[in-house]
């Protein structure tokens, strides 16, 4: 009986320990962008999105430490207007001649009990690297339905100033403020 008791245990730990393991997830890149909005001339808030992003996400729930490692491609941004997307790409703005990768790598996630909160990290545009903390919104960890997989789902906020990152085309008629929106899926990989 004792046998069986220890044996119990032992296996009780070892699913528990199992449960708590941290996971590495890739970011699903066709249910994930990176948008952002800026006040056009006083009239209006403009919009725009960077379709191709690719990364990873690393999670220690238990612990409550992780990591983000996300590289966005700056010529996949789309405005829904053609000639302003080829301006926003050249010299004036993205310059994605000289800058094709736009990144974002994580130093802090920060929890509210235990449901993340933020993530601080470090955005890297124009070759320039500031701190950036993006306020999570809405996050969801389930089982995705077609693919069977664990997934985990986050939508953030944050606001930089462009010039920090050396872009000055255009202020003040375009803000200086810009208001970045995050939709991020991931599914595990490990």
């Amino acid at each position: 009986m004792l046998k069986r008791t220890a044996l119990a245990a032992i296996l009780a730990s070892a699913a528990t320990v199992a449960l708590a393991a941290p996971a590495t997830y890739t970011i699903d890149p066709t249910h994930t962008y990176a948008g952002y909005e800026v006040n056009h001339l006083g009239l209006s808030v403009q919009n725009g999105v960077f379709t191709k992003v690719s990364g990873t996400v690393n999670l220690d729930e238990v612990a409550k430490k992780g990591s983000v490692d996300v590289s966005i491609d700056a010529a996949s941004i789309n405005t829904y207007f053609g000639k302003r997307d080829e301006h926003l790409k050249g010299a004036d703005f993205f310059n994605v001649a000289k800058y094709p990768t736009l990144t974002f790598k994580s130093t802090e996630l920060k929890y509210k009990g235990d449901r993340l909160a933020e993530v601080k990290g470090k955005l890297t545009l124009l070759g320039v690297t500031r701190p950036v903390t993006l306020t999570v919104t809405q996050v969801a960890k389930k089982e995705h339905p077609m693919l069977k997989k664990e997934a985990y789902g986050v939508n953030a906020v944050g606001t930089i100033k462009r010039s920090d990152f050396g872009m000055g085309y255009g202020l003040p008629g375009i803000a200086d403020e810009v208001k970045l929106n995050i939709a991020l899926e991931a599914i595990k990989s490990s």
